[in-house]
Parts: structure tokens; C-alpha cells; sequence
């Protein structure tokens, strides 16, 4: 991109500018970063030719990985501490090629993979992170396994806390010892999950008054809570905690879908994630014969919760997982929304503007228009067609850079 100060005009083609409107004949004027104006026949020192193309806003995933590519356990025992850190570069990359500008980071990634690319020393999306997974003794981020060997996926070290609490006082501590390290949100597992074998994704996690502690000390520190909750009392749990998202939902059930109505809750639903699983188990990983069976149980389950909340109007944003699957294939969650039943124009909007506002990063980011942040993606073909979406990418820019 030119230099700072200089006008770019990307015109000629259409806009989807996130609102949910049918994409339109528009230019996006750009300068020093921020989108400046929107309209037709506009003009600026630079001129970029987007005919036949189609501008979205910079899409968000809210749910990653970034220092994880796989749920092969014998592959993590045989890395590297610090190979994470590395292979995040690397994933950082593929989510910029799907078009993904700003993602939130459910587990894994610290302060410092954040501030790298703030500081511009790693090209990548921009992060919200969680830092540390909390979870009960026995619960879904407790790598016990039945030989007595923990297999945490992510193990404590100086900038991220230990995972496991439990009861309100060790609750307290942890979230304080979570804000302290940089988390921008609290991620908390108010159910059991698939990729971890000692445990039942349809039981509940943590106490009310546990789960009332942690989303109280969140509140003080000015950052909301996002929950892993699969099972229907774990879901209801987290809803009357005042826990702001969802995290996969694969149970929901009518009681669970009216609580998030009348609360507000988003669900972000990963539809991906439990086919990564089995998908990653066919081609040969290391994963225990439960996790693979849980896997398998739950994927239509998931999908037709989802179908149900999307009929009932609950908030969507999307996520994937990734890091259950793989880092680039992140575009293949829309394909899974639409053949569930949201509609394409809903399901791009839940792609930008719903995660935008999830994030608490509306006013910057989520859609088209003058004052944002200028995260654009121009593609060919029809913006709908998801399973081709990716390959149709022609450009996107971050913070009016153009990086792919």
C-alpha cells in the first residue's frame, strides 16, 4: 500500500458491507488505515481496480488455536516446549489467507503471541486471548490420563497460568493471576468435552457459586467470560452465571435456546470441531478410542442443535476450533452453517458484524463503513458460495495493508 497519508480508492466493484444488506455497486476509500468513505464514483491518489470483485469486511473466527495444527497427543509428547510459539506463525498465516483479520484465541496463546503481531514482529490477524483454559480437577482441560501421565496440551509456564481450579477462593486467584497475564477474556469449561477422555460432554462443571466468582472478577476487570459448554445443564449453568458465549452448544435443548434469548448470549458453535476429530483419527492420529466414539456421537447432535438456535434467532458468531482441525480450513464453518440452515447473508454477518460485537470490537471492525478499521476482503465469484470461497480470495488488507 502507499504511505501514510496517501487516498486509496479500491472501486469498480460491489460491497457486502456486513449489515446484512445484498452486496452493492460501491468504492471503499482508505487512508491512513480507516475506511474514509463508501459511495459510488469516488476518486483518491491511488486507485485500485476492483472489478468483478466483491469487498468484505475483514472476517473474524472467535474461536482458535493458534498454537496448536492437530489433537494427535503422541505428536505434542514428542515436541519441543517452544515449537508452539513457532508453529503459530505459521497458522497466523493460514488464517490471513482465509481472509480472517482479527481472531479470538480460546487457549494457548500468551501475551507475547499477541503483542508480536501488535508490534508487527509476525504478520497475523489480530488477537483476543484467553491465555489459560479453566477447568475442574477431572474436567475437560485436565490432561490425567489413566496411567497417571499428564498430557496437557497446554502446560503452565510464566505468562500462562495453570488451567486447574476449583472451588470459589482458587477461582478468585485464577482469574486475577489470568487479567494480570494480559487476558482480554476468561475462557472457563462449565461442561466435560470430547478431546478429553476422562469426562462426559453432557455433565456439568463447576458450581454456581464457582462459576458466580469467576464471571465477578471478570466484571471488575472490565472482560467478559466465554464458556466451553456442551451438555444442556452446563449451557444453562454458564447463561445464569451471566456468561457472555456459548462455546459449541452441542446439546442444547428448548430451555437452554430461551435462557440465551432472553439473556443475550452468543453461541459460537465450532461446527467443525468434532469432524476435525474424526477426520484426524482416520488419517492415523494418536487419539484415544473415547475421544474418537465421543466424536462420532456428537457431530449430528451439534449440527442439529445449531439448526435450532438459528430458527429461534440466538445471537451466532462464528468460530471454528481450529487447532482440532486445521488452520486454513476455517472457511469450511460457513459451509456447515448454511447446510444447517442459516441463510448466507446471515451466516457473513455472523462471520463479521455478530463476531465484531462479540469481541467488544464493533466500533472498530465488522463492517463496511467510514470510520472503521479498513479490514477488506476482495473476492471473485459469488461472495455465497462458501465452499469456494477461500479459492475466490483475490486480496485482503489489515488496517488498510494489503497482506495477501
Amino acid at each position: 500500500m502507499p504511505e501514510r497519508g496517501t487516498r486509496t480508492v479500491i472501486g469498480g466493484g460491489e460491497v457486502f458491507d456486513g449489515s446484512g444488506a445484498a452486496p452493492s455497486a460501491a468504492d471503499v476509500v482508505v487512508e491512513n488505515g480507516r475506511i474514509v468513505e463508501v459511495g459510488t464514483g469516488l476518486d483518491a491518489d491511488v486507485a485500485v481496480d476492483a472489478t468483478g470483485l466483491t469487498i468484505l469486511p475483514g472476517l473474524m473466527d472467535c474461536h482458535v488455536h493458534v498454537m496448536l495444527d492437530s489433537v494427535d497427543l503422541m505428536a505434542h509428547l514428542q515436541r519441543p516446549f517452544s515449537y508452539g510459539f513457532y508453529l503459530a506463525i505459521r497458522n497466523h498465516a493460514a488464517t490471513l489467507d482465509c481472509g480472517i483479520t482479527t481472531v479470538r484465541d480460546a487457549g494457548g496463546a500468551d501475551l507475547g503471541v499477541k503483542q508480536a503481531v501488535d508490534d508487527g514482529l509476525v504478520e497475523g490477524p489480530r488477537m483476543k486471548t484467553a491465555i489459560s483454559i479453566l477447568g475442574q480437577t477431572g474436567g475437560h482441560t485436565d490432561g490425567w490420563q489413566p496411567s497417571g501421565i499428564d498430557t496437557t496440551l497446554f502446560p503452565p509456564h510464566p505468562g500462562r497460568p495453570s488451567a486447574i481450579v476449583d472451588g470459589p477462593g482458587e477461582m478468585r486467584r485464577k482469574v486475577r493471576e489470568l487479567v494480570r497475564a494480559g487476558a482480554d477474556v476468561i475462557k472457563i469449561c462449565t461442561s466435560g468435552g470430547v478431546v478429553s477422555p476422562r469426562d462426559d460432554p453432557r455433565h456439568p462443571h463447576f458450581g454456581a457459586d464457582e462459576l458466580a466468582t469467576c464471571v465477578a472478577e471478570a466484571s471488575v476487570a472490565g472482560i467478559s467470560v466465554m464458556a466451553h459448554a456442551q451438555g444442556a445443564t452446563g449451557i444453562k449453568n454458564a447463561v445464569r452465571a451471566g456468561i457472555r458465549s456459548i462455546e459449541h452448544g452441542i446439546y442444547l435443548d428448548d430451555e437452554a435456546i430461551d435462557m440465551m434469548l432472553d439473556a443475550g448470549t452468543y453461541l459460537v458453535p465450532t461446527l467443525s470441531a468434532p469432524q476435525a476429530v474424526i477426520d484426524a483419527a482416520a488419517a492415523g492420529a494418536a487419539l484415544p478410542d473415547v475421544v474418537v466414539d465421543k466424536a462420532r456421537e456428537v457431530v449430528w447432535a451439534h449440527r442439529e442443535s445449531f439448526a435450532k438456535a438459528v430458527t429461534a434467532g440466538v445471537r451466532i458468531a462464528m468460530g471454528t476450533d481450529s487447532g482440532v482441525g486445521r488452520h486454513g480450513d476455517n472457511l469450511s464453518e460457513l459451509a456447515l452453517m448454511g447446510d444447517a440452515g442459516m441463510k448466507p447473508d446471515e451466516v457473513l454477518v455472523a462471520s463479521t458484524r455478530t463476531s465484531a460485537e462479540l469481541l467488544g470490537v464493533a466500533q472498530e471492525l465488522g463492517t463496511i463503513e467510514p470510520g472503521k478499521r479498513a479490514d477488506l476482503v476482495l473476492v471473485g465469484g459469488s461472495p455465497y458460495e462458501f465452499v469456494s470461497l477461500k479459492s475466490n480470495i483475490s486480496a485482503v488488507y489489515k488496517d488498510g495493508r494489503r497482506l495477501r
